[in-house]
């Protein structure tokens, strides 16, 4: 794999620990600012909201510009963005630097996308989306619990001092890895690039990704007082178990991008599958500790098998002028993937049947994930088959 590809995985390391990290920061920032901690937790859901907002602006003003230029550009943003939450004084001035940062978290996965699926050869080209994920994973399974740590050690800005060195870091390695002649795109008019979504294929590839990540974040939103108040761990057990599932997250996401490489729709909708099986099982093992750990890790690995197949197949839907701008949007479709979950699970445990059927629904929502693919792919047939023959 080029050095390139792991330079993009820096880069992705340093995002997923700014956009996770504030969960274990909450308690530190409500004290500090002396606001609540359910002001805090909106923090969250700015940093959402800049995704979902930055991922299609910014990828629109930048479609000119080589994409080695765009990335340092946008660690920059994400660097500048983590700098003014060490120095933010105010819950307001927090808020704006959490949302700055945020913007350039979909353009960057977008674009770094495009950039490592350039850099290998066709048959690797979801192994590659895999291993830039990888960073994801890894801020998951280290850089958050470090983070949580450092805040809770010396104070919850020398968390986002540490996050802005990453970034530092990361458009170093980006200036010197990621090479000029695979930099520049082939412009195509606007009106070509947004016409992407008007391409059914497209739209349901966004609902795919809405749908699947939205299972998993039902439950993981949720997952301390499932394990607690369900299967009887202690709050301290919570984290070890929590690596456990950081772990599924690194081997599913590796298996995913390989499998997809082999055979890509079998893996996309194997993987989605899975997840439902996993998420479905677990709610009938939580009173069980062992198994619970077990299909906690299950859960991880099965969670991002589906990334790189989600990610590979929408590039493939868009084409070529529309690549960028569905890459993108399938980031802010994680994101938003992760908010509906949040409250889906939320309205089941407060006007629902309660905190132990939230994997019953969770599961739902990578299986209607698979009806909407198998409905595209149904009308990918009827395009095919329509399509005239030419002599």
């Amino acid at each position: 794999m080029p050095l390139a590809v792991y330079a993009l995985t820096i880069g992705a390391f340093g995002i997923g620990v700014t956009e996770f990290v504030i969960m274990g920061l909450l308690l530190q920032v409500s004290a500090d600012l002396n606001v609540s901690i359910s002001d805090s937790g909106l923090l969250i859901s700015g940093y959402a909201l800049g995704v979902f907002v930055g991922a299609p602006v910014l990828t629109i003003l930048t479609r000119s510009l080589p994409r080695k230029t765009v990335l340092i550009a946008l660690m920059a943003i994400f660097t500048i963005g983590n700098l003014a939450c060490a120095l933010a004084p105010t819950y307001g001035t927090l808020m704006a630097a959490r949302v700055i940062t945020a913007l350039a978290h979909g353009t960057f996965f977008g674009v770094g996308s495009i950039v490592a699926t350039g850099l290998v050869a066709p048959d690797r080209r979801a192994s590659a989306i895999s291993i830039m994920f990888t960073g994801l994973t890894l801020a998951t399974l280290l850089g958050v619990p470090f983070g949580a740590w450092l805040g809770l050690e010396y104070g919850w800005r020398s968390t986002f001092w540490a996050v802005t060195g990453i970034g530092v870091i990361a458009m170093i390695v980006l200036a010197f890895l990621v090479p000029r002649d695979s930099a520049r795109p082939v412009l195509a008019p606007l009106s070509e690039e947004l016409s992407v979504l008007r391409r059914p294929l497209v739209l349901i590839g966004l609902l795919m990704t809405v749908l699947g990540f939205g299972g998993v974040f039902a439950v993981f939103s949720y997952i301390q007082p499932i394990l607690v108040e369900i299967t009887g761990f202690s709050n301290a057990a919570v984290s070890p178990i929590l690596l456990v599932f950081g772990g599924g997250l690194i081997l599913g996401n590796l298996a995913g991008g390989r499998l997809a490489d082999r055979r890509l729709l079998p893996t996309l909708f194997g993987t989605l599958a899975a997840l439902a099986l996993a998420l479905l099982a677990m709610s009938l093992v939580l009173e069980s500790p062992v198994l619970t750990v077990a299909f906690v890790g299950l859960l991880g690995a099965a969670a991002f098998a589906t990334v790189a197949p989600l990610q590979l197949r929408l590039m493939e839907a868009a084409g070529g002028a529309g690549q960028t701008l569905a890459s993108s949007l399938n980031i802010a479709a994680f994101n938003l993937g992760n908010a509906l979950g949040a409250w889906l699970g939320g309205a089941v445990i407060d006007h629902g049947p309660g905190l132990a059927a939230v994997t019953w629904i969770a599961a739902a929502m990578p299986a209607a994930a698979i009806a909407v693919g198998l409905l595209g792919r149904a009308m990918e047939r009827r395009q095919a088959v329509s399509q005239p023959v030419r002599a």
